[in-house]
């Protein structure tokens, strides 16, 4: 029973081995298809070119894979390209086997009844296929991803994918990690092999043709800038004529004195503010030296009094009356009379003159 499938739908393989056939109409002047596959591992990426298998290198290094030559049907109205694929013996490494075609001479889209069939290798000629994926809306691409066989839980499935390349079989096969070697056509490549290394190769010079420029002639390009040539300043020409003899032209003039900067002495100290009182205390009063009571001299007639000997001198101490000796007369102690002096003339008493407030009415 055969599986006609569609893009994106996949089956489950119960073969050991499959024969997927890439068939199309051979019609007048449409271009040449050629299928390939590559071996993956679980990154995506082949382990080195030997993994892919195509018309320059068909088959694979196991002898698992292999591209068989391009056939025509009896009647010559459809071509056939084929690649085998031994399931049951790959390595565990290989996790997927991608399916792949590119065309020659045109895109995918001339190409007229373009399909993928999947066998079982161990069936007879004659046998149905086990699936069958068309691709009959090719677009503007010159290779493409027919299907994929990949492993699930320990088995084998197939895919239908219909991944169209614009860049070709160079595209294709880089996307998968494969060298190629583009030989003119971006439908065409050769795998190769990693070099060794070595020196890098020079660039090759590009054949395009170089476009006139269409700037007009002797302009500048934006952001150019012209830099005038430098003039000797007046002052160093005068420099340079006064230069004492014995010393060479070229001797660099002395660097100029340092500017005068006067010293930096510092502020004299401003005396602190005196603090006044708030408002509604009693202000302080200026000190004032303390005054000494007038002494009262004596009247003007009357005895002096006799001044008082100074703080830490001995004070005298009055002396008792000395008495007469023995059988003589005592001492005259009577108080000497002084003669008071004459009193003033009496002069007649009147009162300044007064107010009339004071006048009698």
């Amino acid at each position: 029973m055969t599986h006609v499938m569609a893009k994106g739908a996949n089956i489950a393989l119960p073969v050991a081995a499959v024969r997927a056939v890439l068939r199309w109409s051979a019609t007048p002047g449409a271009p040449d298809v050629d299928a390939s596959a590559l071996l993956l591992g679980p990154g995506g990426k082949v382990g080195s070119d030997a993994d892919f298998v195509f018309y320059n290198q068909p088959r694979h290094p196991s002898g698992l894979v292999r591209h068989l030559p391009k056939q025509q049907s009896a009647d010559g109205t459809e071509i056939t390209d084929t690649v085998e694929v031994e399931l049951g013996k790959l390595s565990a490494h290989v996790d997927r086997v991608v399916l792949a075609g590119s065309s020659e001479g045109g895109s995918f889209r001339t190409v007229a009844g373009l399909r993928l069939q999947l066998f079982d290798a161990a069936a007879g000629e004659g046998a149905p296929p086990l699936a069958e994926f068309a691709m009959a809306d090719g677009d503007e691409v010159t290779a493409l991803v027919a299907g994929e066989l990949y492993r699930r839980a320990g088995a084998w499935k197939f895919r239908a994918v219909g991944q169209g390349y614009a860049s070709g079989l160079i595209g294709l096969a880089t996307d998968f990690g494969i060298t190629v070697e583009d030989e003119g056509d971006p439908g065409t490549g050769s795998a190769r092999s990693q070099p060794p290394a070595g020196p890098p190769a020079a660039p090759a010079a590009d054949p395009r043709t170089a476009l006139p420029d269409p700037r007009p002639a002797g302009r500048p390009e934006p952001g150019t800038f012209t830099l005038a040539p430098a003039v000797p300043q007046p002052q160093a020409a005068a420099q340079a004529t006064r230069t004492p003899a014995g010393v060479p032209a070229n001797t660099p003039p002395p660097p100029p004195n340092p500017p005068t900067v006067p010293p930096n002495v510092p502020p004299a100290p401003t005396a602190p503010p005196t603090r006044q009182p708030g408002y509604g205390y009693p202000q302080p009063q200026p000190q004032q030296a303390p005054q000494q009571a007038p002494q009262q001299q004596g009247g003007y007639g009357h005895p002096q009094q006799p001044a008082a000997p100074g703080y830490g001198y001995p004070q005298q101490t009055p002396q008792p009356p000395q008495q007469g000796g023995y059988g003589y007369p005592p001492p005259n102690t009577a108080p000497p009379v002084q003669q008071q002096p004459p009193a003033p003339a009496a002069e007649e008493f009147a009162l300044p003159p007064q107010g009339p407030q004071f006048q009698p009415r």
